[in-house]
């Protein structure tokens, strides 16, 4: 498996960083969270964190990472490269190489047939979505699921969740993000760079959305979920009840500083090991 010595691993060995090789002459940062079990396969996730396209990285994604881990789930984060530097589609296709080299050593990573999933908070969320348009369209590689977890999907930034999270404040940071991420007005009608707004959505696989009662990206999110309902596709739509300052506490290392953490992790962890949901990846 193409990857260098990690860089740093945690006593156990439960989480580790690596730089691994998607291509010829491109390096990836992951970290890894926990370790395959002998003679066990256990689902794998290819998770991005949230920053608004032009933040955030390895450590501000540990909670949901976390979370996921904690729910059985051996998880590959991924350190994309951000805004202004580096606009659409340039995360999507990093994290598109990323998601192909897990699903070729699937088998070393997480046991014979491990499904593979992708997953995200926040603008991760979004990317996440457009990777899983991305691997639709190329019929590879397949995919059990998507998690999306406050998902920005909406680049009007025009919602009344929205409005509401940021009354009173001098500027808006999401608007500011997809300013930075959309290289022009063009790319706003592309579906990889605003799944929420994707025309095509069949062949797309479960999804299970999570988003706070008044969550900044609440309305965009369930508009989402109503989008995919109507497409006849599988989705668990979950709005949280006492999820205060989501999407913010999900970037905050730690699932201590995440609330509602344990409903989320219970979440998680039923929409991994529903049986049947798909049949695992060969």
């Amino acid at each position: 498996m193409p990857a260098k010595t990690p860089s740093r691993s945690t006593p156990d060995g439960a989480r580790s960083e690596s730089t691994i090789a998607v291509a010829p002459g491109q390096d990836v940062a992951v970290r890894m969270y926990g370790r395959r079990k002998p003679g066990e396969t256990s689902p794998l996730v290819v998770h991005f964190h949230g920053g608004a396209f032009v933040s955030g990285d390895l450590d501000s994604g540990c909670t949901i990472a976390g979370l996921l881990q904690e729910a059985g789930a051996l998880v590959v984060s991924v350190a994309y490269p951000l805004a202004p530097e580096h606009p659409f589609p340039q995360p999507l296709e990093t994290g598109y190489a990323v998601l192909q080299w897990v699903y070729r050593y699937r088998t070393r990573l997480a046991g014979t047939g491990a499904p593979v999933y992708v997953a995200g908070e926040e603008a991760g969320g979004n990317l996440a979505a457009g990777v899983c348009l991305m691997a639709r369209d190329q019929s590879h590689p397949p995919l059990a699921g998507q998690i999306l977890v406050s998902p920005m999907l909406d680049p009007c930034t025009g919602t009344a969740s929205l409005r509401a999270a940021t009354e009173g404040e001098a500027g808006c940071r999401w608007a500011l993000g997809w300013e930075k991420f959309l290289r022009c007005a063009r790319d706003a009608e592309h579906p990889y760079a605003v799944p929420g707004t994707a025309q095509r959505l069949a062949g797309l696989p479960p999804t299970l959305l999570l988003v706070g009662d008044t969550d900044a990206m609440h309305d965009e999110t369930l508009a989402y979920a109503a989008r995919l309902d109507a497409a006849g596709l599988p989705v668990e739509l979950h709005v949280l009840r006492k999820a205060e300052r989501w999407p913010d506490a999900l970037l905050e290392p730690g699932p201590e500083a995440c609330p509602c953490a344990d409903e989320a992790r219970e979440r998680f962890r039923a929409f991994l090991f529903a049986a049947g949901r798909c049949p695992a990846p060969r």
